[in-house]
């Protein structure tokens, strides 16, 4: 008999190089693993065809977005290629938690380094919260990235950033040494039963 599913909620925030398939492991997370829900994040770009406000993203206007971090609604927020800024609020991971649904979240090591800074002043957060880090090789990341069919000028570009990020790893509380899709969901599910484990058995 396989073992039970985890009921104490968590707030898994994983980060990595691009081409780490991070943003797949959330995706398979969400689909495979009841309770399980991705965190909506609030941006001021447009929606494209398709989006639906409050599903893919919560849409805001510049203004809109200013007057949130006045208040400080967000945990943490930052520009993107300095053109549009993306989000995450407060409510969008505090009310879910409460609710005992699990969240999983996909973000840069700023971001990581933005959801640490709020968990120091929230004791909720604290409790909930898992950091996770994709690593992988150099070479087998030059090797991933060459497969996805971009220009050797955007290829560097993302190795530099990554070579930033990877320095960024001992931060984290759990590093996943990527190898191929099935081991890095496996290592992935892993860290969630533990992270569950350890909020359950927490002090309320």
């Amino acid at each position: 008999m396989p073992d039970p599913l985890p009921t104490a909620p968590v707030l898994l925030v994983l980060a990595g190089p691009a081409g780490s398939g991070k943003t797949t492991l959330c995706e398979r997370l969400v689909a495979e693993v009841p309770g399980f829900t991705r965190v909506v994040t609030s941006t001021t770009r447009a929606p494209r065809p398709g989006e639906v406000n409050g599903v893919h993203y919560h849409f805001f206007t510049p203004g809109e977005f200013d007057a949130r971090i006045a208040s400080g609604a967000f945990l943490e927020w930052a520009w993107v290629h300095q053109k549009n800024r993306y989000g995450t609020l407060a409510s969008s991971v505090r009310d879910p938690l409460a609710a005992g649904r699990s969240l999983v979240i996909n973000v840069d090591v700023q971001g990581v380094d933005n959801f640490r800074r709020a968990a120091a002043g929230d004791a909720i957060l604290a409790r909930h919260l898992a950091t996770v880090f994709i690593d992988v090789p150099i070479p087998e990341l030059r090797v991933r990235l060459g497969g996805r069919g971009e220009t050797e000028a955007e290829i560097a570009h993302r190795m530099a950033t990554a070579e930033r990020e990877l320095r960024e790893r001992d931060k984290f509380d759990h590093v996943i040494t990527s190898r191929d899709r099935e081991a890095d969901f496996a290592a992935l599910l892993s860290i969630w039963r533990r992270a569950a484990a350890r909020v359950a058995n927490a002090p309320a």
